[in-house]
């Protein structure tokens, strides 16, 4: 049922109704067959139809007669009655895979219809042909597509033979294309785009659904326009450009992968090495000049460039290259990268070789032509000797089972001479082409696609026209075809098939060789996922991309000469010309750099460091020192740089100082001394103070300093009262003991021995002075320290004190002339210009100071270290630097932008201070009297208890723990030993506890004024302890208090007299 449906829908039937007969047929398919019978169809008629029609003679087919048969007879008795409805006709057309039936009938009324349409419903579906795909219509018996390349090239060869062997898989495929044959016709373009566009026209008029090729760039951007016309899609697999874009050539679908991929890889390549320029040599067409063009701009993101495209026209002579290559061999650059065609390739390294241009310092890049070359042939040991050294790329395909199959087969095919070149990249993806064609075409064909063609309608405006233009047809399924070219994947010879967004493969990658010894040798890949690298891009696919310098690596390349040494890639040009270098002609400090009468011209630290830096370098540099300025005023540096920039110099060496805006325009070289901006005010001497000794601390410090002497030497007394007999004695005599130990710790005494030997004993004591000792120690060192400052300090005549004293300060300041400090203090510290003040020579430095911002001097100067430092030394000790440098920076000197001597003399500046011959220039030049050239502050701060509250405080908690030990002992003691027993007590002491308490403390005050000694006696003898606590007891019953006081004075003045 599903099939006459479709059949019915698919064809419109068109039916004349005639008195003799009708006439059939369908508008909507190509093998349309018509058939006119009479009115009543003979056996002949009918069995000849029917076998013209391919009905298969099966048990379905003869119920098909009979069910025919039988509706004939039905007819021919109703035809009498429905001889009045003449007007009314319809056709049956019957259609299997092979065949289009149509039966026609003389009258044919409605009724009829009625009664064989649902027959024709009811036929089965094997006798219409059906299979799985019996819902659309049958597929055609063979389908046409068109190759076109040039047979006898490198490419040519290898992808005939590729593409012939890809047809005959597709056929021997029965799960592409079942039933449908693929042919092909090629054509040779023969390398010419005027036979090239004949071709694609006679190829286009055979009909043709699908076209593989050109191999030819500039051939491609022409024939895209005859298919874009005619909706043929264009399957190439050699046309490299990257100008193909898929907007402007929508019907161009690219199999290889673009050369902006491979530029990019050689940018990367050349930025590995470190070269920042190369020459370019390519032909001089569309593939050459528009993969050059993406080189520069990939250089360019590498900061490199292009310092020369030597361009020459496809099919020069040997004549045309050597003269080219010896004009690029008068460059400075030694880094060549030939991107030209695969068949005159070779020639070019042959010219070179004989030119003297494959030996060491050299070194070549070859973009993948090279390799298609020698995977095509067998090269002998003299073309192999031609390339020793040379770096190439090749597409990398990833190995596989099927690749490993077909390469087997191609050498199988090349040893019994069926093929007739080896089997290279491009090769490889002539035959993914095919088969991506045949896939493509099998989809179409599975969504009811129709191969038929329609006159173009922009053709018929050609009217008078000699050109046979009737030919040219489109391709009605053109668009749908493409659009399955687009989605279709698969996994080919090349590995995965398919396509971006631009229409572009994915993944695509390269492998890196290098031409050494006898054959190829891989070095490592690239691939616009990962970078460069030594593991294959296949297996970096399932990891995270990684794209940073430090993880792009190649293993050891031979360059040519045979070493292994990276090629330094440039030299100077033998032009002779010598570098122009620019020399700033100074009026003042001409120490740096000045005019000279010998072979230089000039002389100076500048001029000395540089040529000893150029005496380092493995290779010579004529050059030439050219004074810029007119030697009446320094010139402007800013103006010097901007000429280096504009190509008027080479380089300039002198004083230039490494700003950022001069970075932007110019490279420098490492700085060869440092410099940074300092500002320098006059200075006067401190007359002398008979005070100046108070100064260091403060009020705060010198009382709290004071009240620990004190507590120090009272705690040290009564730590040592009762076990050291020099802490004994009459009153007068202890203080001076205590004052004098304290006192003696303050003079770094050690805490033993006294002048006067008074000596610690206790434990408690010990500590006490140790850590009072070393606050002392701290105390004294910082008092000296800041004493020493004030006496020999200095004070500015000024209140500048550093910069931001100076802005603030709205007083003139001096700068030195032709100077970028004058740029600074304006843009970046926004200091008003009308303050500031240009001086040209030292003495002026010095007369503006001196006279000051009142007598129409300057408040202060600003200026580089370096010239400060210089003027300084030439002068007394008026001025003095202020404050710190408020910037940081270098001199160096200048070269244009991406020198390569900019990179080779800042290593060897580098050498010359590490080996000391840097400092050996500058002591020469610029070495300087004595004189300090910083200044003191002018007011030293005063050192505060803010500073030192953290050592009282740990020798306070020192003494209070030590104290706090030694009366708890103390207190144990006397409860044990000092306590009265057996106190007999009368009626008046009972009745006065005021006088038991104040009898108790002054007991406890007697005891601690004991010597030690007398209460480890009492511990010795505890009876005799009691008994003369009971006789003191009784009596001091009887005493009064006056007396009991008189009596223990005189108990104590023996002991202490002791």
């Amino acid at each position: 049922m599903n099939l006459a449906r479709s059949w019915v829908m698919k064809h419109v039937l068109i039916i004349d109704c005639e008195e003799d007969g009708i006439t059939g047929g369908s508008n909507g398919d190509l093998h349309q067959a018509s058939l006119t019978i009479n009115a009543y169809p003979t056996k002949q008629a009918s069995l000849s139809m029917l076998k013209d029609s391919g009905l298969k003679l099966t048990i379905d087919g003869i119920w098909l007669l009979a069910s025919v048969a039988f509706f004939s007879l039905i007819s021919l008795s109703m035809d009498q009655f429905w001889c009045s409805t003449k007007n009314q006709l319809r056709s049956l057309q019957f259609r299997s895979q092979n065949f289009d039936a149509m039966i026609g009938f003389r009258y044919i009324s409605a009724m009829r219809v009625v009664l064989v349409l649902p027959f024709l419903f009811s036929v089965p579906v094997g006798v219409m042909g059906g299979n799985q795909n019996a819902s659309f219509p049958s597929r055609p018996t063979s389908v046409t597509i068109g190759a076109m390349f040039t047979f006898d090239s490198v490419i040519g060869r290898a992808a005939q033979a590729a593409i012939a062997a890809a047809v005959d898989d597709v056929n021997a495929d029965p799960n592409v294309l079942a039933g449908t044959k693929l042919n092909i016709i090629m054509v040779d373009t023969t390398c010419s785009g005027f036979l090239g566009i004949i071709e694609a026209l006679r190829l286009v008029e055979k009909d043709v659904v699908a076209v593989i090729g050109p191999q030819s760039s500039g051939l491609a951007h022409l024939i895209s326009h005859v298919v874009n016309e005619l909706h043929v899609p264009l399957v190439s697999f050699a046309a490299t450009d990257p100008a193909l874009s898929a907007l402007q050539y929508p019907f161009i679908l690219r199999t290889t992968q673009s050369d902006y991929f491979q530029m990019y890889a050689v940018a990367d390549v050349v930025n590995f090495y470190g070269w920042r320029e190369v020459i370019a040599i390519f032909v001089d067409d569309d593939y050459g000049r528009n993969g050059i063009s993406v080189l520069g701009d990939a250089l360019a993101e590498k900061r490199s460039k292009i310092s020369l495209k030597a361009a020459f026209p496809p099919g020069a002579t040997q004549s045309t290259i050597s003269d080219l290559l010896v004009k690029v061999n008068l460059m400075e650059s030694r880094v060549y990268v030939v991107h030209v065609n695969p068949d005159s390739g070779p020639t070019i390294f042959s010219i070179a070789k004989s030119l003297g241009m494959m030996n060491s310092g050299y070194a070549w890049i070859a973009t993948d032509w090279l390799a298609s070359v020698l995977d095509s042939t067998e090269p002998g040991d003299n073309t192999m000797n031609l390339l020793q050294g040379v770096v190439a790329f090749r597409h990398h395909t990833p190995d596989s089972v099927s690749k490993r199959n077909f390469t087997s087969r191609w050498r199988d095919l090349l040893k019994k001479g069926n093929v007739s070149s080896g089997l290279n990249s491009y090769g490889l993806y002539a035959y993914d082409s095919v088969w991506l064609v045949a896939r493509a075409l099998n989809e179409f064909l599975n969504d009811g696609g129709v191969f038929s063609f329609t006159t173009d309608p922009n053709l018929h405006d050609a009217n008078g026209s000699t050109l046979n233009l009737s030919g040219l047809r489109a391709f009605e399924g053109g668009n749908a075809l493409l659009q399955r070219l687009q989605v279709t994947n698969f996994t080919g010879l090349t590995g995965r098939i398919e396509f971006d967004m631009d229409k572009n493969l994915i993944h695509p990658a390269y492998e890196i060789l290098n031409i050494a010894g006898p054959g190829l040798r891989r070095i490592g890949y690239w691939s616009n996922y990962s970078g460069l690298s030594v593991v294959a891009p296949e297996i970096l696919y399932g990891k995270p991309p990684n794209t940073s310098t430090a993880n792009r690596q190649l293993q050891s390349v031979i360059w040519p000469g045979g070493t292994a040494t990276k090629p330094r890639g440039w030299v100077f040009p033998n032009n002779g010309k010598p570098l122009r270098i620019a020399v700033p002609n100074r009026v003042i400090y001409k120490e740096f750099v000045s005019k000279d009468r010998g072979p230089d011209g000039v002389k100076g630290f500048c001029i000395d460091v540089f040529n000893a830096a150029v005496a380092l370098l493995p290779y010579p540099v004529p050059r030439q020192f050219i004074l810029y300025g007119n030697g009446l005023e320094n010139p402007s540096y800013n103006e010097l740089v901007n000429l280096v920039a504009q190509n008027h110099f080479d380089a300039a060496v002198g004083d230039i100082t490494i700003v950022t805006n001069r970075t932007r325009i110019v490279d420098f070289t490492q700085p060869y001394i440092e410099s940074g901006l300092v500002i320098v005010a006059p200075v006067k001497e401190r007359k002398s103070n008979a005070w100046a000794f108070l100064k260091p601390f403060s009020l705060e410090m010198w009382l709290v300093t004071a009240a620990f002497f004190l507590l120090v030497g009272i705690v040290v007394w009564i730590l040592e009262h009762r076990i050291n007999t020099e802490f004994r004695g009459p009153p007068r005599q202890q203080l001076a003991t205590v004052f004098w130990s304290v006192s003696s710790n303050a003079e770094i005494i050690p805490c033993y021995a006294f002048p006067r030997g008074e000596n610690t004993v206790s434990t408690l004591g010990r500590l006490v002075l140790i850590i009072w000792m070393f606050v002392i120690l701290i105390i004294n060192s910082s008092y000296t320290a800041s004493l020493t400052s004030i006496l020999t300090v200095q004070q500015l005549s000024s209140g500048i004190e550093g910069i931001d004293s100076l802005i603030s300060s709205n007083e003139p300041i001096g700068i030195q002339g032709g100077s970028f400090v004058k740029n600074y203090l304006i843009e970046e510290l926004n200091v008003a210009e009308s303050r500031i003040v240009a001086l040209e020579h030292p003495e002026d430095y010095a007369l503006a100071l001196e006279r000051g911002p009142k007598w129409g001097g300057v408040a202060a100067i600003v200026d580089e270290y370096p010239y400060i430092q210089l003027f300084l030394s030439n002068i007394n000790c008026k001025f003095r630097i202020v404050g710190q440098e408020f910037t940081k920076s270098g001199w160096g000197f200048a070269f244009q932008r991406d020198s390569p001597l900019a990179v080779d003399l800042s290593t060897a500046i580098l050498s010359l201070s590490e080996s000391g011959d840097l400092e050996r220039i500058h002591n020469k030049w610029l070495s300087h009297k004595g004189c300090s050239t910083q200044a003191n502050e002018v007011d030293v701060s005063r050192l505060s208890l803010k500073s030192f509250w953290g050592f009282f405080l740990i020798c306070g908690i020192a003494s209070f723990v030590a104290l706090f030990i030694f009366f708890m002992r103390v207190m144990c003691q006397y409860c044990k030993y000092g306590a009265p027993e057996n106190v007999e007590r009368d009626e008046s002491y009972r009745g006065s506890r005021r006088l038991l308490h104040t009898t108790s403390f002054k007991e406890f005050v007697g005891f601690v004024d004991k010597k030690e000694a007398e209460v480890k006696s009492m511990k010795r003898k505890p009876s005799d302890k009691q008994d003369g606590f009971s006789q003191s007891s009784k009596r001091e019953r009887k005493m009064s208090f006056g007396q009991l006081h008189a009596g223990q004075s005189s108990d104590r003045q023996p002991s202490s007299l002791a």
